[in-house]
């Protein structure tokens, strides 16, 4: 098998497509169905005819929460903290951007008249990220105190400051569980028309959870892949989403993955054999796929670890020129961009 260099997944995107805002409709994104050797161009609302009954969709449940608080140092310094997870009690693990790291115990006077204390590094003493205790005047819970003052953690390449309609279109319609700092795009494209012609098709729903981290957008700096470390996410899988992949397969359905922090969960699960916990795998060609067949996804970043998923999912050679295809036609990327719709490649398949 063709070894693979980050240079691999390089590539040159004009900068006019990259979304800073959502379609006026969630529906009215466009679809590139990539599951045949040919492109087709398709609205997203098309979807549910291009599956079949008993077939199953698989979403990422998690909410996007307000995660980016902005303070100053006793000093007057000014800082951001990125909420990346809530621990027990007041406590939080986040990003700090700040021109001085101030030492353990500093209180950070937080916008919004509430108070962080630095208890140290996470996860150890030279963890890359902070600890911290979070207290509110009425003894507010983290999330509470994010929901009242914090911000939406937009990506990094949309350049506007958050907005009202940001804090709605940067979630998805079922949104269930907060912890995540990033949304799990592809699953923005999906409103409540689409779900209910999903539903009158026969094609069945399942959900498993997976708080999307910071590290999502986090570069890949070595040539050599095997060099890179990946970050880690929390995970869970329920009973029931386990009891829908099992009576799918028995009939013979396909299990359609919306997104790849949905196939990161379902292949942590199938490799480990466990419902929850924290994953930090990393897809890349040569993967052997165990649960997916059908891939829901945006369109990546060049050099990202997202895009040695899907060309790990459904072949280098098509999903480079699928990309192709998509600059051409002025297909819009990445988080608030459209989607593409992928078939699994056989050479990829469990063995």
């Amino acid at each position: 098998m063709r070894s693979y260099t980050l240079s691999d997944f390089d590539f040159t995107l004009p900068p006019e497509l990259v979304a800073q805002h959502p379609a006026p409709e969630r529906s009215a994104s466009r679809l590139l169905d990539g599951r045949g050797p040919t492109p087709i161009d398709r609205i997203f609302r098309t979807l549910p005819a291009l599956l079949q009954a008993g077939d199953l969709l698989v979403f990422n449940d998690t909410q996007v929460v307000k995660a980016r608080l902005f303070g100053e140092k006793p000093s007057g310094g000014k800082l951001e903290l990125l909420v990346e997870r809530v621990l027990l009690g007041q406590e939080v693990v986040a990003h700090m951007k700040v021109s001085k790291k101030p030492p353990p115990g500093t209180v950070l006077q937080m916008a919004g008249g509430f108070s962080a204390q630095l208890l140290g590094r996470w996860p150890d003493a030279d963890g890359p990220l902070f600890r911290l205790a979070l207290h509110g005047p009425a003894g507010e819970t983290p999330h509470q105190l994010m929901a009242a003052h914090g911000h939406v953690p937009l990506p990094p390449y949309i350049t506007h400051s958050d907005t009202a309609e940001d804090a709605q279109r940067y979630q998805t319609v079922f949104a269930r569980a907060p912890g995540a700092v990033a949304a799990p795009t592809a699953a923005l494209h999906f409103d409540e028309g689409v779900l209910a012609a999903l539903e009158a098709r026969g094609v069945g729903r399942a959900s498993v959870t997976l708080h999307v981290g910071a590290g999502t957008f986090q570069p890949v700096k070595t040539e050599d892949l095997d060099a890179h470390r990946m970050h880690s996410e929390w995970y869970a899988i329920p009973p029931e989403t386990l009891a829908a992949l099992e009576r799918t397969r028995a009939r013979g359905g396909r299990i359609l993955a919306v997104g790849t922090t949905t196939v990161r969960t379902l292949e942590s699960w199938a490799q480990s054999g466990q419902t929850e916990g924290d994953t930090s795998i990393f897809i890349r060609p040569g993967h052997r796929f165990q649960v997916v067949d059908l891939l829901l996804t945006n369109f990546h970043l060049p050099k990202s670890t997202l895009m040695m998923l899907v060309s790990a999912f459904a072949g280098y050679e098509h999903i480079m020129g699928l990309y192709r295809h998509a600059i051409r036609e002025g297909y819009r990327f990445f988080s608030y961009g459209d989607a593409m719709l992928l078939a699994r490649d056989d050479d990829h398949a469990a063995i």
